[in-house]
């Protein structure tokens, strides 16, 4: 993988774009306006690695609640704004790190005008976001719907409208609730400009089958070296959002972070009760931040080989099993005993918490 050099911008304390590691954000899903809630939920996605968090500022009420809520945590913060314009005013006086705009809501240039002066002033990015259910009702009807076409020229447009007021301060996104339609407007908008990219699929759905779609689709993009930041949409918990973005960062070896677990998917020659023990792991090692490879195997075949190769593992065989650590074997365990052996042997390893 050869990663396109993009320019870099910065939201908040976050380098997004060149030679910055691609940073993993999501999104609030409580209503902004409860400041308790809404804070407890950024606490909870920092604790997952969470780099960039994005909120919904629907109304003044929550513009207001907003700068509650920055001066109560520290990640950097990017406000969501549709229709009113005036709301991202308010919020780059509330200190917010980026502000998210959709052209096909927000219209009229003296509008954009109006947003664009204060991050100039204020040195606040703007991610030009475009979805393919809310493009501008002209390039509907000139591309005969929401093609990748019509969603790359809805970002140029704003590109170059944003680029003639000497703002380059840009990070782009392009998002569908399909795969092919995504990754084509991606591969044609790095062709063209080379801002930063945030990559999604939006609307993915529930956690299977969005995490489906979302591997796929920003998977294959960061493999072509597409891509500066990302955020998994999931009809569910924004920490799942979160978990699923470092598990497709670290399949491409582009960042670890966590347990990479490997266990078998068991067989007709498994001869212990593997799969709640490999949930188990992957349960009580949910806190772990640096990177450990864990091997939970319960095949004689290819057990013995992915244990040694972990930092830690187990391979089970009848009624009990081995526990390896770094390639060698450290002792017998019963089928009862392997679990929390494995676990105590993790909590053992310096700088692995």
């Amino acid at each position: 993988m050869k990663r396109k050099k993009t320019r870099q911008i910065s939201i908040g304390g976050v380098k997004v774009g060149g030679d910055a590691p691609i940073s993993v954000q999501s999104m609030t899903k409580t209503d902004t306006r409860d400041v308790d809630k809404t804070v407890a939920q950024i606490q909870r996605l920092e604790a997952t690695g969470c780099e960039i968090v994005r909120m919904a500022i629907p109304d003044k009420v929550a513009c207001e609640r907003f700068g509650e809520i920055r001066e109560r945590v520290a990640l950097p913060l990017v406000a969501d704004i549709h229709f009113d314009h005036r709301l991202a005013i308010k919020a780059m006086e509330r200190g917010v790190d980026g502000i998210r705009i959709n052209p096909g809501t927000i219209r009229g240039q003296r509008r954009i005008e109006d947003i664009v002066g204060m991050a100039k002033d204020r040195g606040v990015p703007i991610r030009i976001g475009i979805n393919a259910g809310s493009l501008e009702r002209d390039l509907l009807t000139k591309y005969e719907g929401a093609t990748p076409e019509a969603m790359v020229e809805s970002a140029l447009r704003s590109i170059r409208f944003m680029e003639d007021l000497d703002f380059h301060e840009i990070k782009v996104s392009l998002k569908a609730s399909d795969v092919t339609r995504t990754i084509e407007a991606y591969r044609r908008i790095s062709r063209e400009v080379d801002y930063p990219l945030h990559l999604g699929v939006t609307e993915a759905g529930t956690v299977i089958p969005g995490t489906i779609k979302s591997s796929i689709g920003i998977g294959l993009l960061l493999h072509e070296g597409i891509g500066d930041t990302l955020r998994v949409s999931l009809t569910g918990d924004p920490v799942e959002e979160v978990r699923v973005g470092y598990g497709i960062l670290r399949a491409l070896g582009l960042r670890q972070r966590g347990p990479d677990i490997i266990s078998c998917p068991t067989c007709g020659r498994c001869e212990i009760d593997l799969i709640p023990m490999a949930e188990e792991v992957e349960r009580r090692l949910k806190y772990l931040r640096n990177p450990i490879r864990v091997a939970v195997m319960g095949c004689v075949v290819n057990g013995p080989g992915e244990a040694r190769e972990a930092d830690v593992g187990i391979a089970a065989g009848r009624r009990g099993g081995l526990l390896f650590r770094e390639g060698k074997v450290l002792r017998k365990c019963l089928e009862e005993e392997l679990i929390q052996a494995l676990i105590e042997e993790i909590e053992k390893m310096p700088g692995k918490q």
